[in-house]
């Protein structure tokens, strides 16, 4: 309207489209530090100081700290040693620990089946810096089973991990050409090289053609012979001049 500053002729293209105000920002420390709280919580379900780094918040957990302890008083979060290893004072939801003895009872019943019930395994494939994937952050990374190498794990961007039942079992790194393995049960690797392959098909993780694995060249000295490379070729991993690639794979 007249009097509006840039509202003559080619003085209102800077300001074109629609504007919003957005609230002021929330001063009250409390607030904030309540606000982190249940935004933590929500996202890794047990909560521990250990994921303060992670989320670069180490500073700030303190605040939540008390944040929790007075929710816990009032009956809104739990207090409790839900998972090994994760360290004390772990704070979740209600429902989180539901879910966690659920699970728990899940894995005692496959644990005791004479065979292996895939239908029942828990096969998950994460970003290494996803917050649902707690190591090398509230968990820190597992031992390999073989000889420690150069390549090591880390929450680091383009690099995937591959979980089941929650434990470690493959680890590529970014590049999709090294892979570290965490487990020595044929079966979990057949699982995790799987779950892999329908990453690779669905094109999810870009081309991946596998050249070393745990510091060794899985073309050259029996690679193809270990347990990984059994449970690569059963998940259509072949080999090429370059590496193992997946079959029928861009």
């Amino acid at each position: 309207g007249p009097g509006l500053p840039g509202a003559g002729a080619g003085g209102g293209g800077e300001a074109a489209g629609r504007w919003s105000l957005l609230p002021p920002r929330e001063t009250d420390p409390t607030r904030r530090a309540h606000a982190l709280a249940a935004q933590l919580l929500d996202r890794h379900g047990v909560l521990t100081r250990a994921v303060a780094p992670a989320e670069g918040v180490a500073g700030q957990f303190a605040p939540v700290y008390r944040v929790l302890a007075a929710l816990e008083q009032a009956g809104q979060v739990r207090r409790g040693y839900f998972v090994e290893h994760l360290g004390g004072s772990q704070f979740a939801l209600p429902g989180a620990v539901d879910q966690i003895r659920a699970e728990a009872r899940q894995i005692e019943r496959i644990a005791e089946q004479s065979v292996p019930a895939d239908v029942d395994r828990a096969v998950v494939l994460l970003a290494a810096t996803d917050p649902a994937n707690p190591y090398g952050a509230a968990l820190g990374w597992p031992t390999r089973p073989d000889a420690p190498t150069g390549h090591r794990p880390g929450r680091k961007a383009g690099a995937v991990v591959v979980l089941v039942d929650g434990a470690l079992a493959l680890y590529l790194e970014r590049g999709g050409r090294t892979v570290l393995t965490f487990s020595t049960d044929e079966h979990v690797l057949r699982l995790a090289t799987a779950r892999l392959a329908d990453a690779v098909r669905a094109g999810q993780l870009g081309r991946v053609t596998l050249v070393r694995a745990d510091g060794e060249e899985l073309l050259a000295g029996g690679g193809s012979a270990t347990a990984l490379g059994r449970a690569l070729a059963l998940a259509d991993f072949a080999p090429t001049p370059r590496g193992l690639r997946l079959r029928g794979a861009r």
